[in-house]
């Protein structure tokens, strides 16, 4: 028998009572996936006694952890799947994989051609290329690189105006704010600071790791885990929280660090928050007092992301976007999106991603918001592909609400 570490696979506590396999989104539109049950607790005894019982069929887990909210029993269903995909997986990586997970090597080249890369991703002769050679299916929109990063941006205005703050807090900005959508970062830092926090970067952070997880990089999924357990450790040290924008990378550094890449995250789990939980109770409290803008009104729609689920921080959301008093907030019903990360790109999983989404997408075309609250990036970019409906962060949406100056004045330290 192959020797595991299987302390965290508590999958003898499975009562099969099957809830798991009612809430799966990829069972009721895959039928080549048996399901969480058999692909997690009941395959987990089998696998125990010889690998010879891995399946393959693994691989078409979202990991977006459903299973693992509804179990009445608390098994790490979702755990159990990825452990097994990482001892026993033998197939190496594609290009395409490769290419889609290493986001600090892929990021920094495509933000310097942004331009040229935007342009070019979006013609439907390189998506047919991009089809046939990579296997990224034609269909899907790409994401757009932005031609200055959040870093380059905060060096050259924001870094020197922090020490002026009596509260300091470490920003970890993930690849998205910096890559992607820096605005979001801007966002942050405007609303941090009005609030009289100064915001810190992480210097050196990695990728959470997430989609090197997902796509089977788990050497180099734990060096960047390694390394962004150190960081945290001095921003711990420095007497700094770490503040995050979003959940999947939340739930990464929280929960798949220790029990997926076993790299230990003991010293700094209770100092990183997601952001919409840290303000909330700083609100809350009193620490904090906002100044919202008069004539600011919105009808918008809140999506729980499924690693937002996981995490139970939801509620969070929803009670600070509820604070903001032009705000006509609808909560949809707790669906799937389909994209998980990478896994919507590849055009195996393609229309699968598409169909396990469809609910979502109708619940957002009868709610008809002006816009879609979601604090995930890659839901962002499927739900506003599927159904032309705008996704804002939390965050962006304080930026907008809040009267920043006035609320920087109110959150002013007296001497």
């Amino acid at each position: 028998m192959q020797e595991r570490n299987i302390s965290a696979n508590n999958f003898e506590q499975c009562q099969k009572c099957s809830i798991c396999e009612t809430v799966c989104p990829v069972m009721a539109n895959n039928p080549a996936y048996a399901g969480p049950k058999r692909s997690g607790p009941d395959g987990e005894r089998y696998r125990l006694k010889n690998g010879i019982f891995f399946e393959d069929s693994l691989k078409y887990c979202l990991n977006c952890k459903r299973c693992e909210v509804a179990c009445p029993s608390g098994v790490r269903v979702a755990d159990l799947i990825q452990q097994a995909r990482i001892d026993y997986g033998r197939k190496l990586p594609k290009l395409r994989d490769t290419m889609l997970a290493s986001t600090d090597q892929v990021g920094p080249l495509a933000s310097a051609f942004a331009p040229i890369a935007n342009f070019s991703l979006g013609l439907a002769p390189v998506k047919g290329v991009m089809h046939l050679a990579l296997g990224v299916d034609r269909h899907r929109t790409l994401p757009k690189y932005a031609s200055e990063t959040f870093v380059r941006w905060f060096k050259k205005n924001a870094e020197d105006k922090q020490a002026q703050y009596s509260k300091h807090i470490s920003y970890y900005h993930g690849c998205y704010a910096n890559y992607n959508y820096p605005q979001l970062g801007k966002d942050f830092v405007a609303v941090m600071n009005a609030f009289g926090y100064g915001v810190h970067l992480i210097e050196g952070e990695r990728c959470c790791g997430v989609a090197k997880i997902a796509n089977g990089m788990i050497e180099a999924a734990t060096r960047d885990a390694r390394t962004n357990v150190d960081l945290f450790r001095e921003s711990v040290k420095a007497g700094r929280e770490i503040v995050t924008v979003s959940t999947t990378c939340t739930m990464t550094l929280l929960e798949e660090y220790p029990t997926l890449l076993k790299v230990g995250n003991d010293q700094v789990r209770d100092h990183i928050h997601l952001v919409e939980r840290f303000l909330w109770k700083a609100i809350a409290s009193g620490e904090v007092k906002p100044v919202w803008k008069e004539d600011w009104k919105a009808r918008a729609a809140y999506h729980c992301p499924c690693h937002q689920e996981r995490l139970g921080l939801g509620i969070f959301t929803m009670e600070l976007m509820k604070m903001i008093p032009g705000m006509e907030l609808t909560e949809l019903e707790s669906n799937c999106c389909g994209i998980a990360g990478t896994y919507g790109f590849k055009k195996e999983n393609y229309k699968v991603s598409q169909a396990i989404g469809k609910p979502l997408f109708d619940d957002i075309a009868a709610a008809a918001p002006e816009f879609v609250v979601c604090e995930c990036e890659t839901c962002k970019w499927q739900i506003e592909m599927s159904t032309g409906v705008p996704v804002k962060n939390p965050v962006s949406i304080l930026a907008d609400a809040l009267d920043l100056d006035k609320t920087a004045i109110l959150n002013k330290p007296t001497k």
